[in-house]
């Protein structure tokens, strides 16, 4: 269990933080701003976990502990046994909700646009969240080593919350289909 008895220690006053390693990198460092991005999805899948039916807000509590754990995974450039990382088996139980719940889906026909409910549209911010961080775990993945579960988790994480969008919206009954050049003039 990690304990905080102090919040702030002015070790990042001059622009730099700590990595799990303990090694000082730029607040600006590429490794940083992906793990900011996975704090950022966290945070909006919490937002969206205020619309969401019981059963989706309990996956997405696992979901946001499993981000903790990606972060930390991110934390610490150069593994050891001890060190905290995705697993395949984090991956994999993304899978399986994502099958479970597009099974009970209506077909799609078109895109979609975000909305319909307030849990589809938040949960469809969190996934354009998730999208972004995923690519800049790509970026990092490019430069420096990166477990590649982490990018694979993020991966079908977007893909679920996609799924559970349309869920929320009475499995996609409600929907809000695009209907390409619907608002042109004449």
């Amino acid at each position: 269990m990690v304990h905080l008895t102090k919040i702030y220690t002015r070790g990042g006053d001059n622009g730099e933080t700590s990595l799990g390693s303990g090694k000082r990198v730029s607040k600006a460092d590429v490794r940083i701003e992906a793990i900011g991005d996975v704090d950022e999805a966290n945070a909006a899948i919490g937002w969206a976990r205020q619309y969401t039916p019981e059963a989706i807000d309990s996956l997405l509590a696992h979901i946001q502990n499993d981000l903790f754990d990606l972060g930390a995974d991110l934390c610490v450039p150069t593994k050891k046994s001890s060190s905290l990382q995705i697993l395949p088996s984090q991956v994999t139980f993304l899978e399986q909700k994502i099958d479970s719940y597009n099974q009970h889906l209506q077909p799609l026909n078109s895109f979609i646009l975000p909305g319909g409910s307030k849990g589809s549209a938040a949960l469809h911010l969190a996934r354009t969240i998730v999208r972004r961080a995923e690519r800049s775990l790509i970026k990092l993945k490019n430069i420096q080593p990166l477990n590649e579960e982490t990018v694979k988790y993020l991966n079908r994480l977007s893909d679920l919350l996609f799924v559970l969008g349309r869920h929320v919206n009475d499995d996609g009954k409600k929907d809000v289909l695009w209907v390409p050049g619907k608002s042109r003039e004449s």
